[in-house]
């Protein structure tokens, strides 16, 4: 299809939750910014008609994001509702008419994973996906060969360029400012490589449960859930090669060759926990095994990375919610006594709020050779006018930018990583509410001078400043 923007969007579970709580402030928001002037086509089987659907879509901006008067009038002319059973061939009949003259449709499945081989199938026999692009949500696939399996399915009717697999954390702007940062100063290059770094850890915590979806999380825990996604492309950007061009594909290629630089991943590299309480949720096992905690430690054999080790931790019940990556580096060769000196590091925090520090040593007070630490800190809070994550990711794919998308090849090579230690038992440490996990982390995957655990400054977040670490 190049890099004609679509003349249509068509969103598969029109009344589902994601719709409700994601979708429809997207929408807004693309229309407020002047993006969105294209019909929108809702499908489900719900027995609704398109006033429903617009009932249903006020009531979600009025709880998530607020009602804006003028663009939800606009947003409620482009809607359209086609209602019907995904295996029926009738309903995408229906679709293919209520389409008109629309050449160029972006079909979003926002729909189980089950489900894309009848839609697509569908679509493909009613002439709906001639010229088309395919939007679908993750997981792509619980395993390497699932996978495998709706890459195939996907792939039988659309070309790959026109497959758009949505990560939405790619879309969050702290994510994707990381990769500025690494490529538009050019100090980072002196220090950014094995002989400096002595290891980095990203750290993904959150401070509450599993909110109600016991059900759906005790088929999926937390290496299915964030780490083979999420943290793994939090790690890609970290670990790249800068792209020769800014073209999707050039920034693609580098993010694979990553993944094909890391090992799977063995019994000694990980420790999985659970928290206390869990096995008490609606909807999960009474002997469940399923992690709500992971950490791992990962080695990218590249030229640039080989020997530093890259730790990865993420859970649920921990002390605060927040997301950040530090990287330590070596102790400089210094005839300061070795005591007095602390690791040099830089912070990335990605939330709540967008942070940039550089941890280093200066003279403590006194007159002794003594050294204190300080970081030199550059946050910022999200602004209210800036785009959301789906917002971002549903205007790319509508205009056939595919850089914030996972290629095929990504996809599987993310798995492959993982795929092993997923097929064996490996021991679910329990831990206790608002912990930093299990203390089995501590003794078996920790940096060599421990992990560093996010705290949340109360202090009002300024432009640039220097505190004591």
């Amino acid at each position: 299809m190049g890099n004609l923007n679509s003349d249509a969007l068509v969103f598969f579970g029109a009344t589902g939750d994601l719709a409700y709580k994601k979708i429809f402030p997207a929408l807004q928001a693309m229309i407020r910014r002047g993006h969105l002037n294209i019909p929108v086509i809702g499908i489900a089987k719900a027995g609704w008609n398109v006033d429903q659907l617009r009932a249903r879509a006020k009531d979600s901006l009025e709880k998530h994001g607020g009602l804006d008067s003028a663009a939800f009038e606009k947003l409620s002319r482009l809607l359209r509702y086609v209602d019907g059973d995904y295996a029926d061939p009738v309903t995408f009949q229906a679709l293919r008419k209520e389409l008109k003259e629309s050449q160029h449709p972006a079909h979003y499945l926002a729909i189980p994973p089950a489900l894309f081989g009848p839609v697509v199938e569908h679509l493909e026999t009613s002439g709906c996906a001639k010229s088309a692009r395919v939007i679908v949500e993750k997981p792509f696939g619980s395993d390497l060969e699932s996978a495998r399996s709706l890459n195939q399915i996907l792939l039988g009717t659309f070309d790959e360029k026109d497959v758009f697999r949505i990560d939405h954390y790619l879309g969050k702007r702290p994510v994707h400012n990381m990769v500025i940062f690494r490529f538009a100063n050019a100090f980072m290059e002196s220090f950014w490589n094995r002989n400096h770094i002595e290891s980095v850890q990203i750290t993904m915590a959150e401070n509450f449960g599993v909110q109600g979806r016991g059900a759906f999380y005790d088929q999926t825990g937390t290496i299915r859930d964030v780490v083979q996604n999420h943290l793994f492309q939090v790690l890609c950007n970290l670990a790249m090669e800068p792209p020769v061009r800014t073209d999707s594909e050039s920034i693609r290629d580098e993010k694979v060759k990553v993944l094909k630089a890391i090992l799977p991943l063995e019994d000694k590299d990980l420790v999985r926990g659970q928290f206390r309480g869990y096995r008490k949720e609606k909807g999960v096992a009474p002997d469940s095994k399923v992690e709500t905690f992971a950490a791992l430690r990962l080695h990218v054999n590249s030229w640039r990375w080989k020997g530093v080790p890259f730790f990865i931790r993420a859970g649920k019940s921990l002390p605060v919610t927040c997301t950040e990556v530090v990287a330590r580096l070596r102790l400089p060769p210094t005839v300061i006594r070795e005591s007095a000196l602390t690791q040099n590091h830089l912070r990335f925090r990605i939330s709540p709020e967008v942070a940039i520090a550089m941890g280093m040593t200066v003279m403590a007070s006194g007159e002794e050779m003594i050294g204190q630490s300080v970081e030199m800190l550059a946050s910022r809070h999200p602004q209210p006018d800036e785009m959301d994550a789906y917002e971002r990711v549903l205007g790319d794919a509508m205009a056939g930018d595919a850089t914030l998308f996972a290629r095929q090849d990504y996809v599987e090579e993310a798995w492959r990583i993982v795929d092993p230690i997923l097929k064996k038992v490996t021991p679910v440490y329990e831990y206790e509410p608002a912990t930093w996990g299990p203390v089995e982390v501590d003794q078996k995957v920790a940096p060599e001078a421990g992990w560093s655990n996010p705290t949340i400054a109360t202090e009002t977040p300024v432009a640039t400043a220097v505190r004591a670490a």
